[in-house]
């Protein structure tokens, strides 16, 4: 059944930017970004405990063999994967900025990420979309990848879980502790990997191997955050820019370290960065199909 787990894996990586619309984003995708537009509460938190359950329970149904068990992986990576929307919103962004449409640039980052766009000028737009393709590529390729090879369909809706249930849980109390701890913990090793991948991708883009692992290993402690500014960092490094910085949020203003050592970003930096994203999500769809070989191995 690992072998089917990983057939599942990469035939739902590439359908990731083929089936739909990418510009709208996979079906879980949707369903994020819907939670962070409304902020509901008690509804996002019982669709996301819907959406384990689901995962369990097809994941039982796909023990019946293989076929079903890869046919089964496949729809679920595809659902989750936000890959093609990434893709197609940074190109949106690196063109929108290209062109000097400012506006259309910061309405389309406000939605997918929750700092203040309003007052950002061309490098401040810049900076925060690849700092959101970078962040965003750990988060949604590279986690719900690293837990589906582990733990099957059940870890690839899981892996999404956070996303859904953050805007729900605000900033404050309890709740709010909690969905930052279960986000910490499902990212810690992804985000880590999505940076060591991202060291591997540079010279595919013309980037820097080496500024990117330098950038990673040297900047990235700084950050408040466990697992926040690992990807970020390689991303600098490989683009050779300098990323991070004073960040102001709709919860306050955040002075976060400085990644990197290179240029301000531009539009075109943009662009490469996109592009570093899809290389670093094709090498974690093939090094979780490899995992989840591995693991049934160990296994058995």
């Amino acid at each position: 059944m690992t072998a089917a787990r990983a057939v599942g894996l990469l035939l739902g990586a590439a359908a990731d930017g083929v089936i739909g619309s990418p510009g709208r984003g996979r079906p879980v995708a949707r369903l994020a970004a819907s939670a962070r537009r409304s902020g509901a509460g008690p509804g996002v938190t019982g669709l996301a405990a819907g959406l384990v359950v689901a995962g369990v329970l097809a994941e039982r149904a796909g023990r019946r063999g293989p076929v079903l068990q890869a046919l089964g992986t496949a729809t679920a990576t595809w659902a989750v994967l936000g890959g093609a929307g990434l893709a197609a919103n940074g190109a949106s962004l690196a063109r929108d900025l290209e062109e000097g449409r400012l506006d259309e640039a910061r309405e389309t980052l406000g939605g997918l990420d929750p700092r203040r766009t309003g007052k950002l000028d061309v490098i401040g737009l810049s900076r925060a979309s690849v700092e959101t393709v970078a962040q965003r590529t750990a988060d949604d390729m590279v986690a719900p990848l690293v837990w589906g090879a582990l733990a099957g369909m059940p870890g690839l809706l899981a892996a999404r879980v956070p996303s859904l249930l953050r805007p729900a849980a605000g900033q404050r109390g309890p709740l709010a502790w909690l969905v930052a701890r279960l986000d910490e913990l499902i990212h810690l090793v992804p985000t880590r990997l999505a940076a060591a991948l991202t060291v591997a991708a540079a010279p595919v883009v013309g980037g820097s191997a080496k500024g990117a692992w330098r950038a990673w290993r040297r900047d990235s402690p700084a950050h408040p955050g466990p697992n926040a500014g690992r990807a970020e960092a390689a991303f600098a490094g490989a683009l050779e820019i300098r990323l991070g910085g004073r960040t102001v949020y709709r919860h306050g203003v955040a002075d976060l370290p400085v990644l990197g050592d290179g240029r301000n970003p531009d539009a075109g930096h943009v662009t490469r960065a996109v592009e570093l994203s899809r290389v670093v999500g094709w090498l974690a769809a093939a090094g979780a199909a490899v995992l989840a070989v591995l693991t049934g191995l160990r296994r058995r």
